[in-house]
This record gives structure tokens, C-alpha cells and sequence, in this order.
């Protein structure tokens, strides 16, 4: 416990430290200048660990660093208050009214981007002598594919972006990690059930006999429901189609029903209260509850989270809330929301200590970005474009979508999540570099692209 605490109170200080820097030096978006002031600074201790020989600063600060579980932190707890708070304020009718297109970029398009991004990735490692097999290139593609839209949709309601785009992005968002995570558990169950890349892992053959074990550290990812889809596939055997669907099927149903029953349950508790501390508690509970219940219901706990929220900010502000509650509730849960942004993009910036800056892995992510969004622009522009799932696209939707597709911190930490194989190192440094590029390139000039397409506001 004492350790935890330590964690939290460095990873706080460190966090309003930066956070001052930024304000008065760098003057960048919140975030993106907490991830850059924690990059700078990580940057500077290896410069000057190579500098100044005996100074041995890296190894006590990576074995710090490395203490952190950043998948454990972001997965059993970080993004479930991210996924609520953000649901909270997403307006239910907005969503309605695009709930075609939404849904198609969360699922349809995601998958479209995994299979690009794998197929791809699978053919810049080979050329570059680095060895993954394809199974884990997929599993790459679906761990790299979830957008994170923090810093972009504060400055689309800035620069006024036409408010059905806005929709699509905050709501995409909100379900497309919940999607990504679910998918990224089956592929890497059904990865690791192939025995392809293991030859050098110790527990390669407990998960291949197995189920239970087939996805190692990744299936806390899912709440081990990847586990259940091992078993689901018998013992021993490969994972089928069906194996993999059933999975599916059973991670996201289920995850909507457990985030509609425990909303409705906290919501009937707030309609006979008019006590906004106890209200706010009472949807903190609800998060800690849900993602409790969704790792060991083995259902997916982003989406129950993404579900509730909706519920409670919705039906719940309206007819459950009193003025001052419902006031209340968004002050404690906007500052939720921008604590632990600032944590999570403060721990990218750190995790650099954590991936291998080797030539052809620097190499592959060099080459990996452009396709990275390639695969982007095609996971928006066929569902979009080419089935016309989107009844009314807003000016230049294509370009804003496509380069505000910010990657973030739930690809780190599934990177981080990933069990031993041939080919991890590649895979995370990869990942760290996608990520970092995103955040810090097309955070800082996706204001130009909104400018440059959007009409004037169109705010209701």
C-alpha cells in the first residue's frame, strides 16, 4: 500500500510540475505538454547518462519507471473513469441521430484499420530482417487502431467544427476502445493458441494445452475474457471462428447489459435523493463497481462504463438530478477527467524508458506511421464513403476524422500487456513511436485541418 501511494504522490507532483512548465513556458495544449515536458525530461536523462559515464542515472529511473504497471493502472481502473466522465456529457439524441455512422467507425472501421495496419506491419517487419509472425502483426494492428480524441475535441469546439462531426468523434471514441480492447483479446488468444512466436517463452506450452493460460498477461486486457475464449476453443486445440465470435459476442452484450443494469439501479437510488455528495459518491461506486463485476463476469468493462455513463448522464441528469447535483456532479467529474489525463499522458511521456531504441525498430516505426494513417483515412472513408452509412457528412469529415484519429495511452497500455513472444520489443517501440508522433504532430496541427474545412459554428 505504501508503495502505491508513493507512486500516486511522485506521478502527482511530477504531473503539476509539468503542468506549471507548460503553462508558463511551453503554453501548449494541457496534455500534449505533459507528455512532451515527461518526454523532454526522460530524453535528458539519457543524454546525460551517455554524456557523463558513471553517472548510472538511467538505470534507477527506468527501474522506477518500470515499477509503474501502466496497463494495469489504464485498463483496471484509468480508463473506466475516462470512458464515464466523457460519457456523461455526450448528449443522447446527438448520438442517436448518427448512431449508424458512429458505430460503424467503432467496429467496422476498426476492424478495417486492424487488418490493414497487421497485413502491412507483417510485410515492413520482414523486409527489415525483424522477425513477428503474422498472427502477432494482427494482433499489433488492433492494439494501434483506437483513437483518442482528449486533445482534439477541445479544439474543435474552439475553432467552431460543425457540431455533427464533433458527435462522431466523441462518440467513436467512447466506443471504439471498448471494441478495440475486446477485439485485441481474441486475436491475441487466438495468437497465442497457435504456439506461432512462443518457442522461447516459458509458459508457450501451458498456452497452448491451455485455454485458461492462452493469452498470459493480455488477458487482463479484457477482463480474462480472452481466457474464456482459449477454453471456449477445448484444450489443446486451435481457436475457431466460432470460438472467437461467441467471445466477442459474449464481451460486448455483455458488457451493455451489465452497464444498463447497474446504471438503472444507481439511477432509481439518485431519483430519491437530493444529496450531491451522496450522488457523486454514488457514481464513483458505480464505476469501481462496474469494472469489479466486468473482470470477473469476464464482459467488456469500457463498455459497460461507456454505457452507464450515457444513462446516468442522460436519463439520469434529467429526471434524477436536482440543478445543484447535476452542477456538482460536472465539477468533481471534470476534474476526474483532467487528473487522470494528466497521469496517463505524463506516463507516456515516461515510458520511453520502457522500449528499445534499436536501428530497425526506430526503422519500422518510421515506416509504420504513414500507413498507420493510410489505414486511417480507408477505415473512415469506406463506411463513410463507400456504404454511405453517413447520412449527413459534415465539410472536410474525411480529412478531420482521418488526421484526428489521435492514437493514446490505451495502445501503450496493450502494448505493455503483451506476453512474451518473439518480436515484443519491436512491437511496443513500434507503438510508443505511433503514439507519439500522433499525439504530438497531429495534436498541434489538427486545429489547421478544422479551419481549413470547417463552415462557420453550427452549435445547438
Amino acid at each position: 500500500m505504501t508503495h502505491v501511494f508513493d507512486t500516486a504522490a511522485v506521478l502527482l507532483m511530477l504531473a503539476a510540475a509539468f503542468g506549471l512548465f507548460n503553462h508558463h513556458v511551453l503554453r501548449l495544449p494541457f496534455t500534449i505538454g505533459l507528455m512532451l515536458s515527461a518526454l523532454a525530461a526522460s530524453a535528458a536523462v539519457l543524454v546525460l547518462d551517455g554524456l557523463v559515464p558513471g553517472a548510472g542515472l538511467v538505470g534507477p529511473v527506468r527501474t522506477a519507471v518500470m515499477s509503474i504497471d501502466f496497463h494495469d493502472a489504464l485498463m483496471h481502473g484509468m480508463l473506466s473513469f475516462l470512458l464515464f466522465a466523457g460519457a456523461l456529457h455526450v448528449e443522447m439524441e446527438d448520438l442517436v441521430e448518427h448512431k449508424v455512422s458512429v458505430i460503424a467507425l467503432a467496429s467496422l472501421g476498426l476492424l478495417i484499420s486492424t487488418a490493414i495496419i497487421g497485413f502491412a506491419s507483417f510485410g515492413v517487419f520482414q523486409l527489415l530482417g525483424v522477425s513477428i509472425a503474422l498472427p502477432y502483426c494482427l494482433v499489433f494492428g488492433a492494439l494501434i487502431s483506437p483513437t483518442d480524441p482528449i486533445a482534439v475535441l477541445g479544439i474543435m469546439k474552439a475553432v467552431g467544427a460543425p457540431r455533427n462531426l464533433e458527435i462522431k468523434v466523441a462518440g467513436e471514441s467512447l466506443f471504439n476502445d471498448g471494441f478495440a480492447v475486446v477485439v485485441f483479446g481474441a486475436l491475441l488468444a487466438w495468437a497465442t493458441a497457435t504456439g506461432v512466436g512462443h518457442e522461447a517463452v516459458s509458459h508457450g506450452a501451458a498456452a497452448v494445452g491451455h485455454g485458461a493460460a492462452a493469452v498470459g498477461q493480455g488477458a487482463a486486457a479484457v477482463g480474462h475474457g480472452a481466457a474464456g475464449a482459449g477454453a471456449a476453443a477445448g484444450h489443446g486445440a486451435g481457436l475457431g471462428i466460432g470460438s472467437l465470435v461467441r467471445f466477442f459476442v459474449a464481451e460486448v452484450g455483455g458488457g451493455i447489459a451489465l452497464g444498463l443494469g447497474t446504471g438503472y439501479v444507481i439511477y432509481l437510488a439518485m431519483r430519491h435523493l437530493d444529496e450531491p455528495n451522496l450522488e457523486i459518491l454514488l457514481s464513483m461506486a458505480l464505476v469501481m463497481g462496474l469494472t469489479f463485476l466486468a473482470f470477473r463476469l469476464h464482459v467488456s468493462a469500457p463498455l459497460a462504463c461507456v454505457v452507464a455513463g450515457l444513462f446516468i448522464g442522460n436519463r439520469g441528469r434529467r429526471l434524477a438530478m436536482s440543478a445543484r447535483t447535476r452542477n456538482a456532479l460536472d465539477i468533481v467529474w471534470a476534474f476526474i477527467d483532467e487528473m487522470l489525463n494528466a497521469i496517463l499522458f505524463l506516463l507516456v511521456g515516461l515510458e520511453i524508458f520502457a522500449v528499445e531504441l534499436s536501428r530497425p525498430f526506430i526503422l519500422a516505426g518510421f515506416a509504420l506511421i504513414p500507413i498507420g494513417l493510410i489505414a486511417r483515412w480507408i477505415s473512415v472513408w469506406f463506411p463513410t464513403s463507400v456504404l454511405r452509412l453517413d447520412k449527413e457528412p459534415a465539410p472536410g469529415a474525411l480529412k478531420v476524422l482521418t488526421w484526428g484519429g489521435l492514437k493514446g495511452g490505451i495502445s501503450v497500455a496493450l502494448a505493455l500487456s503483451l506476453p512474451d513472444f518473439e518480436g515484443r520489443g519491436a512491437i511496443l517501440t513500434v507503438t510508443y513511436a505511433i503514439v507519439v508522433f500522433s499525439i504530438v504532430f497531429q495534436g498541434l496541427t489538427i486545429g489547421r485541418v478544422v479551419r481549413g474545412v470547417s463552415v462557420p459554428a453550427t452549435h445547438s
